[in-house]
């Protein structure tokens, strides 16, 4: 049991309205990106990845708030969105200057890695039209009117600018007020904190938003650099995870957090940058549960693998399943969506419930 309250589907315009920025990633493919010459193009975010792969993989109705710079490149990232299938809840475009001084649209190059090399992202994404976001910006009422189920945001968003978090605040209240869930990722970033404050300020951030949320979601660090829960006994390299370690943790979580029903962790442990083992591990007020565990899971792009977790777990959640099953779509979607490039899930439901259900990769002809 969750003791989540869930609206019902019939009842609301959306199943799920997520906020965050939305970046274009520019992918070199097996090369480098300071050697390459040729780079294929993506949207990605990670609130914004939440809302696509739980309606291109999981057919449920998703909606993203978010701002974009008036010019080809927001309107290329509009049009990816729209392939996507994510309806804009709320789009605010911001008149381009013609250079960016005032603001810009996100960019992101990430190298997936090999082997012993590992991924690589560089963000450049300073003063994005996203990050410039205020209270006020976005019409919360309107949009929670016409019934959203489940509200999604995280610590990308929130570490964006000064005012990112007081956006997310707003809108937590707001979605709270309506009765919809309320789930937050953790998803700390060393490159958006280290600037203004690393771990210390990461966790003040967050400590003030995750008071107000129903399901809280992070990785096998996020709970200690984003929060200040500190996990002992765990090698630094994250090597040798104990499943048992996260039962203590989560359950510190949950004892200082009285509104969190449910906490989530994705365990991953890299062997090299194409083979990891992959599991999740949830704690929620009536006990631990350990999701399938895929050892040796061959990797082909690691990047959104955490979104698209956090996506199979909520589709598990919404339907009404209980938590083992719910973490199980999470530990499969997230499998499955690293099979392939860029930040998105390109699995279909067919494929999840194969690997849900313990299938091997046969071809299917």
């Amino acid at each position: 049991m969750t003791d989540l309250e869930l609206l019902r589907q019939e009842d609301c315009r959306w199943d799920l309205v997520a906020l965050g920025e939305i970046m274009l990633r520019f992918d070199p493919g097996d090369e480098r990106i300071e050697t390459t010459r040729t780079f294929r193009v993506w949207e990605g975010g990670g609130e914004y990845n939440v809302a696509r792969g739980l309606g291109r993989c999981f057919g449920m109705r998703s909606a993203i708030v978010t701002a974009l710079v008036d010019n080809p490149i927001g309107r290329l990232i509009d049009d990816l969105v729209s392939q996507g299938g994510v309806e804009r809840a709320q789009l605010n475009w911001v008149p381009f200057d013609g250079v960016g001084r005032r603001a810009r649209n996100g960019l992101n190059f990430t190298e997936r890695g090999y082997g012993v090399r590992a991924a690589l992202g560089v963000s450049d994404r300073g003063h994005s039209a996203a990050s410039q976001l205020q209270a006020g910006d976005v019409d919360w009422e309107r949009i929670f009117s016409h019934g959203v189920r489940w509200f999604h945001t995280g610590g990308i968003f929130c570490a964006l600018s000064d005012t990112s978090a007081s956006v997310a605040l707003e809108a937590i209240d707001v979605a709270r007020a309506h009765g919809a869930v309320v789930s937050y990722d953790l998803n700390y970033r060393p490159s958006l904190w280290k600037d203004i404050g690393g771990t210390a300020q990461a966790a003040a951030v967050n400590r003030q938003i995750v008071e107000k949320v129903d399901v809280l979601v992070g990785n096998e660090e996020d709970f200690a650099a984003a929060l200040g829960f500190e996990l002992e006994g765990v090698d630094e390299d994250l090597l040798d995870l104990d499943p048992a370690l996260y039962d203590a943790v989560l359950g510190r979580v949950l004892d200082a957090l009285p509104q969190v029903k449910l906490a989530a962790a994705t365990l991953r442990q890299v062997r090299t940058a194409t083979t990891n083992d992959w599991t999740a591990v949830c704690r929620s007020r009536s006990g631990f549960h350990l999701g399938p565990e895929l050892p040796g899971l061959e990797i082909y792009d690691r990047v959104g693998g955490g979104d698209s977790f956090a996506s199979g777990l909520f589709y598990g959640l919404l339907q009404g399943h209980g938590i083992e099953r719910a973490l199980a779509y999470g530990v499969a979607h997230g499998a499955l969506a690293m099979t392939t490039p860029g930040d998105t899930s390109m699995a279909t439901l067919a494929e999840v419930e194969r690997l849900v259900a313990g299938s091997a990769a046969r071809v299917e002809r």
